[in-house]
């Protein structure tokens, strides 16, 4: 059985039975496709039309659940068509990016406007979550790639890329007392009840092992996940807060000020994750070289196929 047997099938039904018209619609032979049809009957083993002599008059019962079927498989050759027109353009298509909030809010913006200026037929879209949500969100195809941090790069079945780098801050109100440490310490932060990011997100753990070592239990106050959350608990004076580097900016934040925390915690990677063995198109390949300009295609590529199998900052 082929596809121009079932596109008979489903033509002379169309064309109310007509063979004839069906042939028209088709740009073929009546007699090519009354052959074919009868053909896809004798490899079935039931008959998929009532006939009135050489007339074919309506449908029988198993000829019902044939169209059935028949419908379903061209509506899927159709869908398989507009994905392939879909990645065969090289400036249009849709574009899914799985991210955190703090990559969403602080990280993308200016990558998305320069993307989009640079692709406007591009449907562009954000869904955002912790890292293993939106790891799932690639692995299931809802997704092209994802951003987030270390926590990705141990996920099953993606691969994943290193983008940049970045380093945790504490942010306090102006003349808070930890502005007059020259070298801050844990022990001086564990002092003020904190104010930081949920478990899932944005290196907490990184976090919590640099007080685990010094042995001290610090008082988190609140966890959430939006940095802009944990500044405006701090500009209240509910405690210390700490977060990413990249959601601090000292002229938005006047009411703030950020004391660096690299020494303390350490520094951490965002990295991109792709479905292993995934086809990407060439807008998403620019979009990951605007994230960073240490990766291109080529690298991509060979990360891509297990050519390189590690690739750091």
């Amino acid at each position: 059985m082929n596809l121009h047997q079932f596109r008979f099938v489903r033509e002379a039904v169309r064309q109310n039975y007509n063979l004839t018209e069906a042939a028209k619609a088709l740009f073929t032979s009546q007699p090519g496709v009354s052959k074919a049809i009868i053909e896809l009957e004798e490899e079935l083993g039931v008959d998929i039309f009532t006939r009135h002599g050489k007339r074919i008059r309506g449908l029988t019962e198993p000829g019902r659940a044939v169209l059935k079927a028949v419908e379903v498989i061209m509506q899927e050759i159709d869908s398989l068509k507009s994905i392939g027109k879909e990645f065969a353009a090289h400036d249009s298509g849709s574009f899914t990016i799985a991210t955190t909030h703090t990559q969403a809010r602080y990280a993308l913006p200016k990558v998305v406007q320069a993307f989009t200026q640079r692709f406007p037929k591009v449907r562009l879209s954000l869904l955002q979550g912790n890292p293993k949500q939106v790891a799932d969100l690639v692995l299931s195809g809802h997704a092209d790639i994802a951003l987030a941090t270390e926590s990705i790069m141990s996920m099953a079945g993606l691969v994943s890329i290193p983008c940049y780098q970045w380093e945790h801050v504490v942010v306090v109100p102006p003349e808070h007392p930890l502005l007059k440490s020259k070298s801050l310490t844990l022990d001086e932060i564990a002092a003020y009840p904190l104010i930081t990011y949920d478990s899932a997100f944005t290196g907490r753990a990184k976090i919590d092992h640099a007080f685990q070592l010094r042995h001290l239990k610090p008082d988190v106050l609140l966890e959430a996940i939006d940095a802009d959350v944990i500044k405006t608990y701090v500009e209240l004076g509910l405690g210390v807060g700490i977060i990413a580097g990249m959601a601090y900016d000292a002229e938005r934040d006047k009411n703030l000020r950020m004391i660096s925390a690299g020494h303390l915690f350490g520094t951490n990677v965002s990295r991109v994750a792709l479905k292993q063995g995934a086809y990407l198109r060439s807008y998403v390949y620019t979009f990951i070289e605007l994230l960073t300009p240490t990766l291109n295609r080529k690298l991509i590529e060979q990360v891509m196929s297990g050519e390189k199998e590690m690739y750091e900052l």
